[in-house]
């Protein structure tokens, strides 16, 4: 038995955004037709290690189906560092035999379809006229969802703010030779999102960095960061003001303490979802209702996505002959 080993350089190459965007829409759709099926994921926490372990188990059916693990760990830390801080590989295996098909790195699979999932959202939730757009955090999401939302709309202006303000600098630095808009780095998180039409927040913050009272009307919100039950980057007013949209309503009541935090403070309940993204796909509820609407897209990441964006690769790298093979 030959398994295929794809690198983080690999995945970069076989996974452009314009088509893992693609992608992404078809797993959401999967999911919402009952063609995917995914547990929560297992997190196991030691309380004395720097990170934690995530266990994130699929499977879809169907003609092409397949089973999917993506096993990762999560340093906060490693950003000081200069390192992702997500590591770990996603594996493909085969339905009918369970034979490892591939091994992925995670890092890869993660900020890409990360982003690409923001930008489904983004297209089916944003104004067809927003193209100013702001970035809390300069790190690899700030960077892959910057790809992203240009991917779907045509962005004119960004801003970018960080707890780092040379961090902030170096991205507008680095970034501006990869969009046609101009990018600024500001001093604060309010500045970035002043009269912004589409706002990424992608941090590791466990305090709300984003107010209401800085949002303008018919903005739209990806709120990346925070995907533990402790952690939240929204405040309870935005969370509360907003509508607000989903990857999976089973993890979001779990896992999001965007959710959970808001719901705590009795400002929401699980009846404020308006709707699983891949439900607005398949036209089973609607999603934005007015220009000066507020829409939030709250993103946890799903092994479903993983899964997806494993198959893509699998089929693409066979296909070009990218990666390496070793006997298992």
């Amino acid at each position: 038995m030959n398994t295929l080993i794809l690198t983080h350089a690999d995945v970069e190459q076989l996974l452009p955004m314009d088509e893992c965007v693609d992608v992404m829409a078809g797993a959401l759709i999967a999911l919402a037709k009952g063609q995917a099926h995914q547990p929560l994921r297992m997190i196991m926490r030691p309380p004395d290690a720097a990170g934690l372990m995530g266990l994130m188990p699929a499977y879809r059916s169907g003609e092409r189906a397949a089973f999917g693990l993506k096993a990762v760990c999560v340093f906060p830390g490693n950003t000081a560092r200069g390192l992702d801080a997500h590591q770990g590989a996603v594996m493909l295996f085969n339905a009918e035999t369970g034979e490892p098909l591939t091994l992925l790195n995670a890092s890869a699979v993660t900020a890409i379809r990360t982003a690409a999932v923001s930008a489904v959202a983004t297209n089916v939730l944003a104004r067809q006229d927003a193209t100013d757009l702001a970035i809390v955090g300069a790190g690899v999401q700030a960077r892959w969802h910057l790809a992203a939302m240009a991917a779907v709309r045509p962005i004119k202006r960004v801003r970018v703010a960080s707890r780092d303000f040379e961090r902030a600098r170096a991205f507008a630095a680095e970034m501006g030779f990869h969009v046609l808009a101009p990018i600024d780095a500001v001093d604060s998180v309010e500045r970035a999102v002043e009269g912004a039409d589409i706002v990424v927040t992608a941090t590791t913050a466990t305090e709300p960095v984003l107010k209401r009272e800085w949002m303008s009307p018919g903005a739209h919100i990806n709120a990346i960061g925070a995907s533990a039950p402790t952690a939240r980057e929204i405040d309870a007013a935005t969370m509360a003001a907003a509508s607000l949209f989903v990857d999976r309503r089973e993890s979001t009541l779990n896992e999001a303490g965007d959710y959970l935090l808001a719901a705590r403070e009795g400002v929401i309940g699980p009846e404020h979802i308006k709707a699983e993204i891949g439900e607005v796909l398949i036209g089973a509820k609607p999603g934005r209702t007015s220009g000066g609407e507020i829409t939030l897209f709250k993103s946890v990441g799903l092994a479903v996505e993983d899964l997806a964006a494993a198959e893509h690769v699998y089929r693409k790298a066979k296909e070009f002959g990218v990666g390496t093979w070793v006997e298992f």
